[in-house]
């Protein structure tokens, strides 16, 4: 089965390797110049053929096609707010919860047909108590983009601060990576562009926190189709003097990667990453895919210091206990409260042979607590948790009646339990095909769950879990989900579609860049 660049960025493409520039002798000298003038050949012959196949395609060069899409959205003079239907099958957005109103924040993503891409810059608000979505626009809006991050924060009336991302040409032959910085501001519906020096390079698949008065930027990924790299840099950037600070933790870093999960963890002042992906080319023309399943802190290793101070950081290896997730990849992640974060599907590739691959898929859920550090596979109740002794009751009237001794009811360790939710250990979690909707096969309270996805988004709040979108890959095909869910962690009973989506309506149409590969690998060799 073909791997996508948006779950792993992982697509396949020829690397045109360039010499480095040698220093030193005499000769040396000359040869290095030389090298620089075969590297700009070639760059001129590659951007020659570029045009080329993009003229082939009806298609403009990436910064022509961003330029247009600037000045339309210049073109708005007004800020509108207009109910809609729900937002149209997409991945990678971002979906971030109000911290003082019953709203989410639905931004950006993608969403591909098979032979066309089609990148988003679209702002949707959720009302939770109407279950009502609208949607925003504004003069200044960022350009369309996915595996971008925001986080959501309170000051003035709501924050929605915004880093990087990628941007794709509709037949994905060209990408283009961000390195801006945006804040929404939810009381006036405006956006603002913060124009300031430093911080990271552009990069997608990287991770956001808030710490403190700070956000905090981690990892990521760049790819031009030439080569491609992948970071485990640290960036700090002050929210109360608008400033990027590069910072150089002790310790031994994460080797480097995207599409990690990162957690801030203040009560300890430190921040949890775990997994990731990460490639490396083995030989010519040849790349392995890496899903990284460590676990890292980053810690200040003085807590006590004045907030003046500069902070010192350490990065410390976590060996995490309890029933793991297996290696996966494209999994989603939020913080509940109470120091602990849910975990929920996710996508392995397992190769079959040396050409083909395998994903396997999953929608099984789990809580990590940051304080113990330690995972645990999370069981729903299932709807008739409710009447549990009502049932057991009338097993022990049956039982009476034919003489047979009651089943022993089925034991379960309560893990947590403080009035906000019930977390127990149930059996190893089950994968199923996308038409399924059962969690737990052979318990007695079967509880519903969304099918099995990579790429999708929660958000977490007033004790509700909203689960959107994603994407979904059956035979060799690639679905994108719109289906919309909520879990209710108080009573951690099933999920509740709220929405269905069109998943059954979806049409892939097949691309022809099969055919153009195989064309371009007799030009695969420019000197």
């Amino acid at each position: 089965m073909f791997a996508y660049k948006d779950r792993l960025q992982s697509y396949t493409h020829t690397c045109i390797s360039r010499g480095d520039v040698t220093m030193g002798k005499k000769k040396d000298k000359k040869k290095g110049h030389g090298a620089e003038k075969t590297a700009s050949k070639t760059d001129k012959k590659l951007s020659k053929k570029e045009k080329k196949d993009l003229a082939a395609r009806g298609e403009d060069d990436i910064e022509s096609i961003l330029a247009e899409l600037t000045k339309e959205d210049e073109r708005r003079i007004e800020v509108t707010v207009c109910r809609c239907s729900q937002p149209s099958p997409r991945s990678n957005m971002t979906l971030c919860a109000h911290p003082e109103r019953p709203e989410l924040f639905m931004f950006g993503g993608e969403y591909c047909s098979g032979n066309k891409t089609f990148l988003y810059n679209h702002l949707f608000l959720y009302n939770m108590k109407k279950q009502e979505w609208s949607q925003i626009t504004s003069p200044n809006t960022p350009p369309p983009r996915c595996s971008h991050q925001a986080v959501m924060l309170p000051q003035g009336g709501g924050q929605m601060w915004v880093f990087g991302g990628e941007f794709a040409s509709p037949t994905q032959s060209q990408f283009y990576h961000y390195k801006d910085l945006w804040v929404f501001h939810v009381r006036d519906c405006r956006w603002e562009h913060v124009q300031v020096k430093g911080g990271p390079s552009a990069r997608s698949g990287h991770r956001m926190v808030a710490f403190r008065k700070s956000l905090i930027v981690f990892g990521g990924f760049h790819d031009n189709l030439r080569e491609y790299k992948y970071y485990n840099d640290v960036h700090i950037f002050n929210l109360e003097t608008r400033i990027w600070t590069k910072i150089e933790p002790s310790g031994i870093s994460p080797l480097p990667r995207s599409a990690c999960h990162l957690w801030s963890h203040p009560d300890s002042a430190r921040i949890v990453m775990w997994a990731g992906y990460s490639k490396e080319q083995v030989k010519k023309e040849v790349e392995k895919g890496i899903v990284h399943s460590d676990m890292y802190a980053l810690t200040l290793e003085d807590k006590r210091s004045p907030e003046s101070a500069p902070l010192k950081w350490k990065w410390q290896l976590l060996k995490p206990g309890g029933d793991k997730p297996c290696p996966r990849s494209g999994a989603a992640s939020v913080a509940l409260g109470n120091n602990r974060v849910m975990l929920f599907g996710g996508v392995v590739d397992v190769e079959d042979d040396e050409e083909t691959l395998e994903s396997q898929f999953y929608n099984d859920q789990y809580i990590f607590d940051m304080e113990k550090s330690r995972w645990h596979l999370l069981q729903l109740n299932g709807p008739k948790a409710q009447v549990t002794k009502e049932a057991q009751h009338k097993e022990v009237e049956d039982a009476m009646e034919t003489d047979e001794p009651p089943a022993e009811p089925q034991q379960e360790e309560v893990v947590h339990d403080d009035g906000v939710f019930t977390l127990r250990i149930g059996p190893s979690g089950q994968t199923m095909d996308c038409g399924e909707s059962e969690a737990s096969a052979g318990s007695s309270s079967i509880a519903y769950v969304p099918k099995p996805r990579m790429n999708c988004i929660l958000a977490h709040k007033q004790n509700i879990v909203y689960l959107y979108g994603g994407l979904y890959e059956p035979d060799e095909k690639q679905v994108t989900l719109d289906d919309f869910y909520s879990l209710d962690t108080s009573s951690m009973t099933e999920w509740r579609q709220l929405s269905q989506g069109t998943y059954d309506q979806q049409v892939w149409e097949e691309s022809d860049s099969s055919e153009d590969d195989s064309e371009e690998d007799s030009d695969a060799d420019i000197e």
